[in-house]
């Protein structure tokens, strides 16, 4: 009896103890769900909204490149994709050989799908293919019923209508890498795509404009329910540029199957007409993506299709470089215009001989019969007296052997030599012979077809140290931001001793004798003047001088010289310059300058229409 109480008793107790705990479990609970509830309500109620609720970004227009008469260069077109929904489809496999019976979808493709199909979750659209045409969005619309799974969306991507023609001044745009990244939330979205080279690269941010942003619902695990609100992007800066296509598209023909550069600039305003370079690319082949063979037969390709020759292609500048040097040689006063030198077809320095282009020689020649007939052995000479450093010195003002400025990446320096170049670069003293070899323009010379330009451009207005530039301007919502024109600085010369240079320039292309005589302009008010020149790629031995020299069409693509030619017109009131560069084209009179001579009548004649049109207009000049 006695351990039957004692039983009842520790029962009792155990019961209100375990009657207890469960009351303050029971209350502990009761508060936290008042907490929860009742205090902190408005907190996990907009917590509660915001995973609701999703902000996603939308991608804007990307602006607009057109030349400087209105012509699109570079727009946005309707880009077609088709996509996959995995969760609405029988079997992935089952929808994608359902699909290749009515568009080409190869191996990489399924591969990529199925890998983007492991990791996504399945009722996010994976895309299959991009850049349809009209016909194979009509033929999957058609056989919508038996795709399940399947759909259709628009997007925007970049299109460049004029193709090859100025591939190389507007680049062309191409999906974010790493290394590109800059923090814009626009680099984030899929498919998103930036300026990768051309001026795409350099005013990629201005054209990008500002992400819009979609509102959605979306349930536990991120499917969307409902779109709440939508607000479309702001679209990117349109961009003028200074070229004219109608003039490029001449150069470009008139250049060929070449491996050659043509550059047109405006003396006083340093707006670029023509930049040409070819072979040229199609820019759009790297929007769409490059197959591999594609890219064998862009990156193999001997005359280098991806190279912007006229800023990063660098050419001796053979004899177009004699200007400069005589523009030295006046300077420093070691020669006077009326000064001759006797040319018998060789210099000598030491045991050295240093051959004439003509052989036999020129005979006396002063600085006008000089720079008419290009002859080198005037040039050796004056270049022995003024020496390479002031030659140096003249050839930087004048825009050669230093960066231009120009707005385009990717711009080659070029090389004019110094002593004090060749002891940093090379650890070694210079040597007279080679201020004699670096005063026709050869040795370590190197200049690109841009930086000719800029020096005939320089020459022609005065000395003034205009700058090339292909923008012209940035247009937002229509109105053209206002030009200023720099003042371009000096480069303090002599206006005598330029007067002189632009003399012999004349004389080469109006006098007989001169070396682009036979390519001259013949109308009345679009003469030009010019400097002939042809560069040596390989060294001629003096066997092969007592033996006959090669002529360029038989020897080796790779071994032949290349012709240059500078120029400005009209002769009266200089307006423009242009340089062609022909790589292994031969010489310079018989190639580039008639080249040259007929862009440069085109050019002509259109300022002369521009002009006529503007007087007929309401508030023209009659």
């Amino acid at each position: 009896m006695y351990h039957d109480n004692d039983r009842a008793k520790m029962f009792n107790r155990r019961a209100a103890m375990l009657a207890g705990g469960k009351t303050a479990l029971a209350g502990a609970l009761v508060a936290r769900m008042y907490y929860l509830q009742v205090v902190e309500a408005d907190k996990y109620a907009m917590a509660a909204h915001d995973n609701r609720i999703s902000m996603r970004l939308l991608a804007p227009p990307r602006g607009l490149i057109l030349d400087r008469n209105g012509t699109a260069m570079a727009v946005n077109q309707h880009n077609y994709q088709v996509r996959v929904i995995a969760e609405r489809a029988p079997s992935l496999d089952y929808t994608l050989d359902a699909l290749s019976q009515i568009i080409t979808l190869t191996d990489h493709d399924r591969g990529r799908i199925h890998k983007e199909a492991k990791r996504r979750r399945s009722f996010v659209p994976i895309t299959i293919r991009e850049n349809l045409s009209w016909e194979e969005v009509a033929r999957i619309e058609v056989n919508a019923p038996d795709l399940p799974g399947v759909l259709i969306e628009v997007g925007q991507s970049r299109f460049y209508p004029l193709e090859s023609l100025g591939a190389h001044i507007l680049g062309y745009v191409a999906a974010v890498s790493e290394t590109d990244l800059t923090g814009d939330p626009l680099e984030d979205l899929p498919g998103f795509r930036i300026g990768k080279a051309g001026v795409e690269r350099i005013y990629d941010m201005a054209m990008r404009g500002r992400a819009g942003a979609s509102s959605v619902e979306v349930n536990a695990v991120g499917r969307v329910i409902n779109e709440l609100e939508r607000k479309e992007g702001e679209p990117g800066v349109d961009l003028t540029l200074t070229l004219d296509m109608r003039l490029q598209e001449y150069a470009a023909q008139r250049l060929g199957e070449e491996s050659a550069s043509v550059v047109v600039m405006d003396v006083h305003s340093g707006d670029l007409l023509v930049m040409a370079s070819t072979p040229s690319y199609d820019p759009n082949a790297f929007n769409r993506g490059l197959t591999h063979e594609e890219w064998k037969d862009l990156s193999t390709n001997l005359r280098s299709p991806l190279q912007n020759k006229a800023i990063s292609g660098t050419f001796a500048p053979g004899s177009t470089f004699k200007l400069v040097v005589a523009l030295a040689a006046l300077e420093a006063g070691v020669i006077t215009p009326d000064q001759t030198v006797l040319c018998k077809g060789h210099m000598e320095l030491g045991s050295i001989k240093f051959h004439c282009w003509k052989k036999g020689g020129h005979g006396s020649v002063d600085l006008n019969g000089a720079i008419k007939g290009s002859c080198d052995v005037y040039f050796y000479e004056i270049a022995r007296r003024v020496g390479i450093d002031k030659i140096a010195e003249i050839a930087n003002r004048f825009g050669l052997g230093v960066p231009t400025g120009i707005d385009l990446p990717n711009e080659r320096p070029g090389l004019v030599p110094s002593r004090a170049w060749k002891r940093h670069a090379m650890k070694q003293p210079w040597h007279p012979g080679e201020t004699l070899i670096n005063g026709i323009g050869q040795g370590y010379c190197l200049t690109t077809p841009l930086q000719l330009a800029v020096m005939v451009a320089r020459i022609a207005n005065g000395g003034h140290k205009v700058v090339p530039h292909v923008a012209r301007d940035l247009i937002v919502e229509k109105a053209a931001l206002p030009r200023s024109v720099p003042d371009w600085g000096s480069c303090g010369v002599s206006q005598k001793n330029l007067a002189l240079i632009r003399k012999g320039m004349f004389a080469v292309s109006n006098e007989p004798g001169g070396t682009a005589f036979r390519a001259r302009i013949e109308q009345d008010g679009m003469w030009l003047s010019g400097k002939t020149g042809t560069a040596q790629v390989r060294r001629i031995t003096m066997r092969e001088r007592e033996s006959g020299v090669k002529k360029n069409e038989e020897l080796p693509w790779k071994e032949r010289d290349h012709a240059l030619f500078v120029a400005y017109a009209p002769e009266e009131k200089p307006r423009y310059a242009i340089a062609v560069v022909v790589e292994h084209g031969g010489g310079g009179s018989a190639v580039a300058a008639p080249i040259a001579r007929d862009i440069m009548i085109e050019v002509q004649k259109r300022e002369r229409t521009r002009t006529a049109d503007r007087e007929k207009s309401p508030g023209g000049a009659g």
